[in-house]
């Protein structure tokens, strides 16, 4: 029986079948069915959410920004990510929030929370410095907020290539030399850490709001979701998706990456990039960006690294004209105006909202929470768990499973 991070005894014992679980993580494979979960009171709903969510409040140039990061699987560490900074640039106030999907390991998305906000206020900056007014047009930001991502990728595999005079300088270093530049760890790991990025990748949801509050930029890489929440005069909500999902499920980005490979059918397989990755944009990822020896040479060479490179060949093998993943966003810019909300979330969270519908669960919320003191964040997620049906959401929480049920879940709420 999986532990309640606030433990309670007595508990009250009930039976859940796959499909009480929201979501696509599980299902009648992930038997036997039907399996234990613990019976929550309200009250102890709200205590077990907190603790598995860690809700937090952040004051944002003015606004509130609510957060959260959900995944109840105690085996299981979660690689979403979020990020709510606001940026001083010529003595004004800018707010950047974001959400991230990590795959394969956690490391290079800790390095994008943490570090593609100090480049975008450096674009930002440098901006200001050189014309201020320029920081007024809403196309200008739109590309600089695209330059600066793409610039903060392309240093993620520039930074250990540069070690070895290009991509092209790998053939002047023996697989030895190359061992002992970039397992560096006994002289800091400086090497190794910058090597270490390109091994795992990120999807990456950010939005920018000017000082002002009159105009919201969302960059899009990957399938995290942005949607904007707008009352209006009827004291009802549009609720308005600004975001496209790139992935397979998107047949323009399947005809994107076949456009730009011609003559190569298996650029894309089974929905996947050279059949291995799911999204088509994202940070990180550089064995889809760089040709095949980048990673035989380097990455294979790291120490530790990969302890089986069998996976990774069958789509080396494919890999003719790189890259096959795109790092250029899709900038979405909106004219914000009256009371409105931003939420951003990764696919978890859509994920959860495919039995009662994105719309139905986002209009519910904000009605509630309209004027309500509490986390945002927190209130839609339990909204996609079931609401104040505390059965459905017990399940979630308590449901006695070894691996994870429920994809990680990585919700942003902002007021604009």
């Amino acid at each position: 029986m999986v532990a309640l991070v606030q433990q309670r005894t007595p508990f009250k014992l009930d039976w859940a079948y796959a499909d009480d679980i929201p979501g696509s993580r599980c299902g009648p494979e992930d038997g036997p069915w039907p399996r234990p979960y613990q019976v929550l009171s309200d009250g102890e709903v709200v205590k077990e959410l907190q603790a598995l969510a860690k809700p937090q409040s952040v004051q944002l140039a003015g606004r509130r920004a609510d957060s959260v990061n959900f995944q109840p699987s105690p085996s299981t560490r979660t690689q979403d990510r979020y990020v709510i900074k606001t940026l001083t640039v010529g003595g004004r106030e800018w707010s950047l929030t974001g959400v991230f999907d990590g795959h394969l390991g956690d490391v290079t998305v800790e390095h994008v929370c943490y570090h593609l906000p100090i480049i975008v206020a450096e674009f930002l900056e440098d901006a200001y410095a050189d014309s201020p007014t320029r920081l007024a047009d809403p196309s200008f930001i739109a590309q600089l907020f695209s330059r600066s991502i793409i610039a903060f990728d392309n240093a993620i595999a520039g930074d250990i290539l540069d070690l070895f005079g290009g991509i092209e300088g790998l053939a002047n270093y023996s697989d030895a030399d190359i061992r002992s530049v970039i397992n560096d760890q006994h002289t800091g790991g400086a090497n190794f850490r910058k090597a270490r990025l390109n091994m795992y990748g990120t999807t990456a949801l950010v939005a920018l709001v000017d000082p002002d509050h009159s105009n919201l930029w969302v960059a899009n890489l990957g399938d995290c979701q942005a949607t904007l929440v707008t009352a209006t005069a009827n004291n009802g909500w549009d609720v308005r998706i600004l975001t496209t999902e790139h992935n397979g499920y998107n047949a323009e980005e399947i005809e994107r990456v076949r456009r730009q490979h011609p003559n190569e059918p298996e650029c894309v397989v089974d929905g996947r990039v050279l059949g291995a990755l799911a999204p088509f944009r994202c940070l990180g990822d550089t064995p889809f960006k760089q040709p095949p020896e980048f990673t035989r040479r380097i990455l294979y060479n790291l120490s530790p690294g990969f302890p089986d490179v069998s996976p990774w060949e069958e789509f080396l093998v494919r890999n003719r004209t790189p890259p096959y993943i795109s790092t250029e966003p899709e900038i979405v810019h909106t004219r914000l105006q009256g009371e409105q909300y931003l939420i951003l979330c990764s696919d978890g969270f859509v994920d959860l909202c495919g039995g009662d519908g994105h719309k139905r669960i986002v209009t519910d919320w904000a009605t509630k929470w309209r004027h309500h003191d509490g986390n945002m964040a927190l209130g839609l997620l339990r909204r996609a768990l079931g609401g104040e049906d505390n059965f459905r959401v017990s399940k979630v929480l308590t449901l006695d499973m070894e691996s994870a049920w429920i994809d990680d879940t990585a919700l942003v709420v902002q007021r604009l």
